[in-house]
């Protein structure tokens, strides 16, 4: 985006502004904070208007277009840049074309615009009109903050300061296998926790009660558990309940079998402790997914350790989004890591190695 001349050009800018609503207000600002470096640049280098455009939930229905209209995010982004050459667009998934990458829709974002800007990292693994198909109808770059994601994200992997450790957790193995398999390849070790561990002690073996354990990873746990060698750690000790609530009976189990009965919500804090050592020792750090049940209290102390060692890191410490970020807002530990990704589902498959086609279009 630096590289163009926009003074007195009219910007079309796809950003990230999928925020949560309650009440008809906007209940967290994460994402319209991080769209404010390119919005404020482009209007300080002249734009004659900035349009922005976003997605806003999954609207369905007649109810929905009233639900995910976007005039409390307008007033919301309006509240920290008061300009009016901006300009918000209204929901681009009021419009079929949208999902469809539908080159009459994107004509239409593109009509009397000169230039396309795509900030939106949260949305680039998506080949949709405002993404993709409107970055081939005008001159387009990226905006600074989907330049920052890819470059920290791919620099992980090219020229990772080591020992690079990733934690991977999460509900599914299936989820998360491209991730493991890329890891498998760059990462000197990675340590396993959330549900999604139980499919590798039930390939080797253990029991695993009423865990959350899913028959269709069991297979991709056993080609990484085949591949992994020393690199690959799993948790030693479980903290399990009798039911997925925060005032079920709980039970710290001293191994990893749990109970016909029980499930196992969070790794145990042997197991915590020592993946905190590992990331103290690290060198570059990927952390995405929790390592347990962390939305309930007797379940958070797992993800509550790692997450502390990660903000304590004197690594570079890179946050994949979705659950991991929530955790690490809801621990106030958001602003102690390098980078924190706003988009989970993107950077995951950047780390998997695919094309991401919001970022292949302007390329």
């Amino acid at each position: 985006m630096r590289d163009a001349d926009v003074d007195g050009k009219r910007v079309l800018v796809r950003a990230d502004l999928n925020v949560p609503l309650e009440d008809g207000r906007v209940a967290d600002d994460t994402r319209i904070v991080a769209a404010l470096p390119t919005l404020a640049w482009l209007l300080d280098e002249g734009a004659a208007e900035v349009a922005v455009c976003s997605h806003l939930g999954r609207p369905k229905s007649e109810d929905d277009r009233a639900r995910y209209a976007m005039r409390p995010v307008d007033e919301e982004l309006r509240r920290h840049l008061a300009d009016e050459r901006l300009v918000v667009l209204e929901n681009t998934r009021f419009r079929a074309g949208e999902t469809a990458n539908d080159e009459g829709y994107a004509r239409e974002l593109a009509d009397d615009r000169d230039l396309y800007v795509n900030d939106a990292f949260g949305s680039a693994h998506r080949a949709h009109a405002s993404t993709e198909a409107v970055a081939h109808l005008l001159p387009s770059a990226a905006g600074r903050l989907l330049e920052r994601e890819v470059s920290t994200l791919k620099g992980i992997l090219a020229s990772p300061e080591r020992p690079l450790v990733a934690v991977v957790g999460g509900a599914k193995v299936t989820d998360k296998i491209g991730v493991l398999e890329a890891f498998l390849q760059t990462a000197d070790r990675i340590l396993i926790g959330g549900a999604m561990c139980f499919p590798f002690f039930k390939a080797q073996g253990h029991e695993v009660g009423d865990s959350l354990c899913e028959e269709e990873g069991l297979e991709p746990a056993r080609r990484v558990l085949a591949a992994g060698g020393d690199k690959l750690r799993l948790p030693v000790d479980l903290v399990a309940g009798e039911e997925f609530s925060a005032d079920t009976e709980t039970r710290d189990l001293d191994g990893v079998d749990v109970p016909e009965g029980w499930m196992g919500l969070d790794i145990g804090p042997r197991s915590a402790a020592g993946y905190a050592e590992v990331v103290r020792d690290a060198g570059t750090v990927f952390w995405n997914g929790p390592m347990g049940a962390f939305e309930l209290a007797p379940f958070a102390a797992g993800t509550r350790t790692v997450a502390e060692a990660v903000a304590a890191s004197d690594a570079v410490t890179v946050v994949g989004g979705g659950d991991s970020a929530a955790a690490l807002a809801q621990f106030g530990l958001d602003d102690q890591v390098t980078h924190l990704s706003t988009g989970g589902g993107a950077s995951l498959e950047l780390i998997e190695g695919k094309a991401l086609p919001g970022v292949e279009a302007l390329t």
